[in-house]
Formats: C-alpha cells, structure tokens, sequence
C-alpha cells in the first residue's frame, strides 16, 4: 500500500523574540542622543506593540529601530501590520501595530487554489488557521512548497510536520 505524504503551511511568529527585540528597541530608543527629552516610547501587551512620537519624522525613527531590531532576532517584517498614525497625549502622535499569527480565510483560499492549479497530484485543505497539503509523490510535495514561495504571500509562510503515514 502506498504511503500518505503530508506537510502544513502554517504563518507564525516567536512571540519570545518579538518580546526580545521590542526590550532592545526600547533600550536602544532610551540611550540615543536624539531622544534625550523626547516623548517617543514603545510599549508592548503581548498583543500589540504602541509606537509613540513626538512627530511623525520622531515616529518614524522609532519604527526603524524596532525593525532592525526585529530583523537581528530573525523576525520576518511581515509579520507586522501598522494602523495609522493617529494623534496622541501631549501633542504625540502614536502608530499601533498588530502582529499577524495564523492564516486567515482569504489566504488560505489563495494557497488551495495556487496548489490546485499547480497540476499536482497532491491535495490541500483548510485546518483551521493552516493549510494541510497532502500526496503520494514526496516530489510533487517539494514542488508544491516551491510553487508557494514563489508566489509570494504578503505575510509569512513557514511549512512544518512534512510526514509519512
């Protein structure tokens, strides 16, 4: 009988790493001699990171040191999504940015539908936040995950529990 091949798409981040880059960003931001003075902070619940400036040239600075600090620890960028910039307390202007965990519906429809009309013979499916593709052929999987990094999704994809049952 012929062995079942399968592997996970899945769109995750280390939220330790996260934690880690948004303490050094903050250090960073503390020690700099442009911000002696400044209001600009960064702040971080676990959910969502709050970049505060004193104007949106101060903002912008902030958002760099964070992403070079977010690149050093591996964290891909794209995994950040960034609100608006909004005004904040004591004439500040304030930026929200959500960080993207799972595969949403949409996408997941894209990465079934790429799959399908790959020609392959291999089959994908909705798993709750992760696409699971499957096949005989472990070739036509390696394929599969060639034709998905190709595309070139705007968020990160990873591919994990590539097994044989």
């Amino acid at each position: 009988m012929a062995k079942e091949n399968s592997f996970d798409v899945v769109s995750q981040v280390n939220m330790q790493e996260i934690k880690n880059a948004v303490d050094q960003a903050i250090r960073e931001l503390r020690a700099r001699f442009d911000f002696k003075g400044s209001k600009s902070d960064i702040s971080y619940d676990g959910e969502e990171i709050v970049l505060t400036g004193d104007d949106e040239f101060k903002l912008r600075n902030v958002v760099d040191i964070l992403e070079s600090k977010m690149v050093k620890r591996q964290v891909n960028l794209k995994a950040l999504r960034y609100g608006k910039i909004e005004p904040g307390a004591r004439d500040t202007v304030r930026r929200r940015v959500s960080l993207i965990q799972g595969i949403d519906q949409e996408k997941a429809k894209q990465i079934i539908k790429l799959v399908k009309d790959s020609k392959l013979k291999i089959q994908a499916s909705l798993q709750g936040d992760q696409v699971r593709v499957s096949g005989k052929n472990r070739d036509d999987l390696q394929a599969a995950i060639q034709t998905i990094k190709d595309y070139e999704f705007d968020i990160p994809l990873q591919f994990v529990n590539f097994r044989t049952f």
